[in-house]
C-alpha cells in the first residue's frame, strides 16, 4: 500500500507531501489544476524515463518519493530478499533528477537501476490512465486477464522454462542443419583439397630442410674444392700444418728445462697440432659425404615446388601452416560425418521438449478455457451495473495455426465485444468506444484484481465519457474494491468523488508570483462544498449542496 507520496520541484510543484488511505481514495481538481502532473510523479518512481524538463527550478534537483508498507510475505518481500535489499516495516522507492538531466533511483536508500525500479514498482502498483484502454485490445492483457483468474503464474512460469529449453534447441538444430548443408555443398572440394594434401604427406618442416639440402647440393663443388684445399693445407701439402707443428714442438723440446715458459707453451702448442689433426680428418670425412646429385637436385626441387604452390594455394608461408590446413580439413570432414549423429541427438530433444510444452500447453488451454464463461458472466452483469445494458463480452479461445505454440501456450485469445445486443460480435479494439473501453477495463479490472496480489489501483480518469447512474456504478464499483486493497482515482464526475474514503482536492495557487499545484485532504465540509460544485459550478445552489449530502451520506 502507498502510504505516503513526497514530491518536490517536478513541473509546477514546489514541494507537497500526500498521505493516502489504505481504501478508496479520490482526487478532484479543477482541469488544469496538475491532477495529471501527479500521475506524472508517480510514473517516475514507477520506473518511468524522465530528464530535466520535469524541473521546475532549474538550479535544483527534483525528487519523488513513494513510501509503501511492506507485505510480511509474497512477491515484494522475495524480490528484496534475492537482491539483498533492506526489509522494513516500510519500503521507500526513491527517484532523482538532477539539473543535468541525469537520474538515479533508490530502493530503500540503496542505489538501483530502472529496471530493479520498475519490476518492483510492478509487484505495488497497478496504474490505468486514459490511453491504457487501448491494450484491452491487445491480445498478451487478455491471455494475461484469463491467466490470472486461473491462478496460472506459477504453470505458465514452468511451461515458459520448458518453452524456452525447446526455442534454444530448436535453434542449434536449424544451426546444425545449416551447418550441414553448408558443408554437405563443399564436401567435395574439401575432400579433393584434403586428399591433395594427403598425396603431398609432408612431414613437420620438410620443405625448409629440403631447402637447405638442395642449396647444400647445388654447391657441392664449391664445397667439396673448399675443403679439400683445407685439408690439404692441414695434413696433405708437402708442408703440412700439421707437420709443422709437430716440427717445432721438437724444437722447443730440448729447451723445456732451461725455461719455465716453454713448457705451457709447448703444451699448448701439442693441443693445436692435435686439435687441426682432428678438424682436417673431421672434413675429409665431410668431404665424402658430400656427393654432387643430379637425380637428387631434380627430385628436390620437384618435391619444393610442389610444397610451394601449397603454400601459395593456402595462404601459408611454411610447412607448419600447411600440416595445420590439413588438420583442418580433416576435422571439417570428420564434422560432416559427426554432424548427422549431433543433428539426431538435437532433434531427440526437440521431440522431448515439444512432448513436454504441448502437456503443459493443454493444461494451460484447460484452466483458460474454464475462466472463458464465468468471466463472460461476470463482466456482462458488471457492464449492466455501469450503464452498458446492451453491451456484451464473448471470449474466443483458439489453437495457434498447425498445432503451434508460443511463449504462451497453444492459444490465440481474443476479447469480442457487441455493445448493442445485436449478436455481431467484433474484436474489442476495432469496435467499442474510448468510453466504453473505460468502463469495460475498470469492469475487468475489478475482477482480475481479486485474483491478483496487487495492494494499489491507481485510476487516472477511467470514468471517460460516463456521467449519471453510469459514473455512480463505477463509484460502487471502485468502493466495493476499496475494502481488500488501496484504490487511488482521479476523477471529474462527482458520483465518484462522493464514495471516498479520503477525497483529496488540487489546486493552483500563486507564491512567490509563480503559479503552483498543491494538495489538500479535504474536511466532510469542504468535500460537500467541493461535490456541490462539481454538480452545478462554481457557485454551488442550495439543490446542489444538499444533492451532495446526499452523495456522501450514501
Amino acid at each position: 500500500m502507498l502510504q505516503q507520496l513526497q514530491i518536490q520541484n517536478y513541473a509546477i510543484i514546489d514541494e507537497i507531501n500526500i498521505d493516502f488511505s489504505g481504501k478508496l481514495n479520490i482526487i478532484t481538481g479543477e482541469t488544469g489544476a496538475g491532477k495529471s502532473i501527479l500521475v506524472g510523479a508517480l510514473s517516475l518512481i514507477l520506473g518511468e524515463r524522465a530528464d530535466s524538463t520535469v524541473l521546475l527550478h532549474r538550479e535544483k534537483k527534483c525528487m519523488v518519493e513513494g513510501c509503501f508498507s511492506t507485505p510480511a510475505a509474497g512477491p515484494v518481500r522475495e524480490f528484496l530478499l534475492a537482491r539483498d535489499l533492506d526489509i522494513g516495516q516500510e519500503l521507500i522507492l526513491r527517484r532523482e533528477i538532477a539539473v543535468n538531466g541525469k537520474s538515479r533511483a533508490f530502493i530503500n536508500d540503496t542505489p538501483v537501476n530502472l529496471d530493479q525500479l520498475r519490476q518492483l514498482s510492478a509487484l505495488l502498483v497497478d496504474l490505468h490512465q486514459q490511453f491504457d484502454t487501448l491494450t484491452l485490445g491487445e491480445t498478451d492483457f487478455q491471455r494475461e486477464v484469463l491467466d490470472a483468474l486461473a491462478a496460472n503464474q506459477p504453470k505458465l512460469q514452468e511451461y515458459r522454462q520448458g518453452y524456452t529449453a525447446l526455442e534454444l534447441a530448436r535453434k542449434k538444430l536449424k544451426s546444425k542443419q545449416a551447418e550441414k548443408a553448408a558443408f554437405t555443398a563443399q564436401y567435395d572440394y574439401y575432400r579433393f583439397l584434403s586428399d591433395e594434401l594427403e598425396e603431398a604427406n609432408f612431414r613437420a618442416n620438410e620443405v625448409e630442410e629440403l631447402d637447405n639440402e638442395l642449396k647444400l647440393l647445388s654447391n657441392a663443388e664449391g664445397i667439396k674444392g673448399a675443403i679439400s684445399g683445407v685439408v690439404d693445407l692441414l695434413s696433405e701439402a708437402e708442408e703440412p700444418v700439421v707437420q709443422q707443428l709437430k716440427r717445432a714442438q721438437h724444437q722447443l723440446q730440448a729447451f723445456t728445462g732451461w725455461h719455465a715458459g716453454i713448457g705451457p707453451l709447448l703444451d699448448r702448442l701439442q693441443s693445436a697440432q692435435l686439435e687441426l689433426a682432428d678438424i682436417a680428418d673431421e672434413l675429409a670425412r665431410t668431404n665424402d659425404q658430400i656427393q654432387y646429385d643430379p637425380l637428387r637436385i631434380e627430385q628436390i626441387s620437384d618435391r619444393i615446388a610442389t610444397g610451394y604452390k601449397l603454400f601459395k594455394k593456402h595462404a601459408v608461408a611454411d610447412t607448419a601452416g600447411l600440416l595445420a590446413i590439413r588438420e583442418q580439413l580433416s576435422g571439417k570432414l570428420d564434422a560432416v560425418h559427426n554432424l548427422d549423429s549431433v543433428i539426431g541427438d538435437l532433434e531427440k530433444e526437440c521431440d522431448q521438449l515439444l512432448t513436454s510444452s504441448t502437456k503443459f500447453a493443454a493444461q494451460l488451454s484447460a484452466a483458460r478455457g474454464k475462466q472463458a464463461e464465468p468471466l463472460q458472466q461476470k463482466v456482462n452483469r458488471l457492464l449492466k451495473q455501469v450503464g452498458m445494458p446492451n453491451a456484451r463480452l464473448k471470449v474466443s479461445i483458439h489453437a495457434l495455426p498447425a498445432n503451434g505454440l508460443d511463449d504462451s501456450g497453444a492459444d490465440h485469445i481474443e476479447f469480442l465485444f457487441d455493445a448493442n445486443n445485436s449478436n455481431r460480435f467484433e474484436p474489442v479494439r476495432k469496435v467499442a468506444s474510448g468510453g466504453e473501453l473505460s468502463r469495460l477495463m475498470l469492469c475487468i479490472k475489478s475482477l482480475v484484481a481479486e485474483s491478483l496480489d496487487m495492494p494499489t489501483l491507481i485510476f487516472d480518469e477511467i470514468d471517460t465519457g460516463i456521467s449519471g447512474e453510469a459514473a455512480r456504478q463505477v463509484g460502487i464499483i471502485m468502493k466495493a474494491l476499496g475494502v481488500s486493497r488501496q484504490v487511488i482515482s482521479i476523477t471529474h464526475q462527482p458520483q465518484i468523488a462522493g464514495k471516498a474514503d479520503a477525497h483529496f482536492f488540487v489546486y493552483k495557487e500563486t507564491r512567490d508570483r509563480e503559479i503552483k499545484t498543491n494538495i489538500r485532504l479535504l474536511t466532510p465540509d469542504e468535500r460537500i462544498t467541493t461535490i456541490a460544485r462539481m454538480l452545478s459550478g462554481e457557485k454551488p445552489t442550495a439543490a446542489a449542496l444538499e444533492n451532495a449530502r446526499e452523495m456522501l451520506m450514501n
